[in-house]
């Protein structure tokens, strides 16, 4: 799901990020469970697995790179498994994927390439 650096918030008082962290917390299952109920029964085809799995892929590339925990634990000597903990158990890379235009695949890569300001 991710997770919160309260450093980005250390001019908070401590009270404030027991508060948003008691938030965050109580609107996990409301925001969640209905996602899961509507899309259950839901059928996964190969193709939505494999672009499913090429996602894991950009996440575990981020995530050695740039996530400012996974790097940290790793440069001080951090326990690798325990830091590595939060990678996906599968994952694929195939070089240059563009999926099928007029896929939801292709939707999806055009709003992570051209971001929107939806609120």
């Amino acid at each position: 799901m991710g997770g919160i650096f309260f450093d980005d918030k250390n001019d908070w008082h401590p009270a404030r990020h027991t508060e948003f962290a008691k938030d965050c917390l109580a609107a996990v299952v409301p925001a969640y469970v209905p996602i899961l109920q509507k899309n259950r029964h839901k059928e996964v085809t190969e193709e939505q697995k494999r672009w499913q799995q090429l996602r894991r892929g950009r996440y575990v590339e981020f995530n050695l790179v740039y996530d400012r925990g996974t790097t940290f634990g790793l440069k001080t000597n951090g326990r690798t498994e325990s830091i590595l903990m939060s990678l996906p158990e599968t994952a694929r890379w195939e070089y240059c994927h563009e999926p099928a235009a007029g896929t939801p695949e292709a939707e999806a890569m055009d709003c992570y390439r051209n971001p929107r300001d939806w609120a």
